[in-house]
């Protein structure tokens, strides 16, 4: 039977993995705003910079909570849900974005 400290692990790393994913991403979708010379730039670098913080927040939700350890893992794994489902939301919408 798998610990929950290796569950805990396992979760962390995978989290960690798609935000160093989506964070390429945005660099790569930041490029392109920047290179943009259209009318809706502003628009997408605001969606961009949004995108950014979400991200930001959901790196520390996910520190903290591999920090806590085992014992308080269920006490920061609301918390790294709601990050990351805000995130998640920034991420797909600027993505859909005709300007991006």
């Amino acid at each position: 039977m798998e610990s929950i400290e290796s569950s805990v692990d396992k979760t962390v790393t995978k989290l960690q993995d798609v935000l160093a994913l989506w964070g390429a991403k945005l660099t790569e979708l930041a490029a392109k705003v920047d290179a943009a010379r259209q009318e809706g730039k502003m628009d997408a670098r605001k969606q961009l910079d949004e995108a950014r913080g979400k991200l930001e927040l959901a790196r520390s939700k996910l520190d903290e909570a591999k920090d806590a350890g085992e014992d308080r893992w269920d006490k920061f794994k609301a918390a790294v849900e709601s990050s990351w489902k805000e995130l998640e939301g920034a991420f797909l919408e600027l993505v859909r974005s005709p300007r991006a």
